[in-house]
């Protein structure tokens, strides 16, 4: 039988259809760039048995790390999680797609508190997705300082660590600060009575930079990342340190059960709170499975066993039933109201005071 002429074209119009619908689909596959040590074992492999979307999954430990790739374009990731303050500039900067809320159905689990919180940095909340939380404070060897310092060590203070007279003294027992600038100028300013957002280049210039050279001969070394099995090995007794990486180490040794005994305190004075961020770059090759991982992490289940694994707060309101209590319960992942009241969070700076604190952060680690 001869087919119509109108019977061709229609099987021509469906064919064509289908193979653009075959094209948009995406490979089923995503690629997630996150911090170290920042998510449980099983998650990933969780979220592909239940979407059968696989997993690439890649870490950095510094923003200035992931913000150089995202700014030089072609990222081949689909989801990064920058700091607040960096996702900041980055959104300045055109560096992410705006989010498709409509593919992100757990969307309403989110703290509205901790979103309006970041509605400076992410007007809109259009760009990003709180992902965890934490504070920077100090993580220390119980044990270690006592004998340094004696029974009255400031452990509560930054005078533990911003004294140059003790780190003097915890300098034998090796000293690590984070490889993070705006944060650990940000404490030093605070610890100067000075605002830690400062807009003022020569409080860098100054103070800040005055106390970080005081103090550069007794740290051991600048890291984001290895101070973690550092503390748990009892190989060096002071950390400055995001909380849930100290409180890791805390676990780990006491797992190891060798005698070496970790804490972490937000100092009296005040530390800086700070949240990562989900988002998608706009180079990302696989958009919608991005929004599928992201919505996934947006579970309260399945948050929630991030933050046991982890010891990082997050900032899903329905997730707590599914947080272990000593996870609730430790003043050191959810401080008290009279602790968060001291607390700070970063401001996006200009980027004239960034090009400052790039330069004598520099100097800073050299020494010179």
């Amino acid at each position: 039988m001869t087919k119509s002429p109108v019977f061709k074209t229609g099987l021509l119009a469906a064919g064509v259809a289908l193979a653009l619908n075959v094209q948009a689909q995406e490979p089923a596959q995503v690629n997630f760039y996150n911090w170290s040590d920042y998510i449980a074992e099983d998650t990933l492999a969780n979220f592909t048995k239940e979407t059968g979307i696989e997993v690439t999954y890649d870490v950095f430990d510094s923003n200035e790390v992931l913000e150089a790739k995202l700014l030089a374009g072609n990222t081949g990731f689909d989801v990064v999680v920058p700091t607040g303050d960096f996702m900041g500039r980055q959104i300045q900067a055109g560096a992410f797609l705006p989010l498709n809320k409509q593919k992100l159905p757990n969307y309403d689990n989110l703290d509205p508190r901790i979103m309006a919180l970041l509605q400076e940095k992410d007007p809109g909340n259009q760009f990003g997705i709180p992902y965890l939380w934490g504070t920077t404070g100090i993580g220390y060897n119980v044990d270690k300082v006592k004998e340094a310092l004696g029974e009255d060590a400031p452990v509560d203070s930054w005078e533990l660590v911003l004294n140059p007279d003790n780190l003097e003294k915890l300098a034998g027992c090796g000293v690590a600060f984070l490889d993070a600038p705006t944060e650990i100028f940000a404490a030093a300013l605070n610890y100067k009575g000075l605002d830690p957002n400062s807009t003022n280049a020569a409080d860098y210039n100054g103070p800040a930079t005055d106390l970080m050279m005081q103090l550069r001969p007794h740290i051991t070394y600048f890291h984001s990342s290895k101070y973690i099995n550092d503390l748990a090995n009892g190989d060096i007794c002071v950390a400055v340190g995001w909380s849930g990486d100290i409180l890791q180490a805390r676990d780990r040794a006491d797992e190891a059960d060798r005698g070496v005994k970790v804490a972490y305190r937000i100092p009296k004075e005040g530390a800086l709170m700070w949240v990562d961020m989900l988002t998608i770059p706009k180079d990302a090759k696989h958009p919608d499975n991005a929004h599928a991982l992201i919505n996934y992490l947006l579970k309260p289940e399945v948050i929630g066993e991030v933050s046991n694994y982890v010891a990082y707060a997050n900032p899903n309101k329905n997730a707590n039933e599914f947080v272990d209590a000593d996870i609730l319960n430790d003043p050191g992942i959810y401080p008290s109201q009279e602790v968060a009241d001291k607390l700070y969070t970063a401001k996006l700076l200009p980027q004239k005071v960034n090009r400052v604190i790039t330069r004598a952060w520099t100097r800073v680690k050299t020494g010179r």
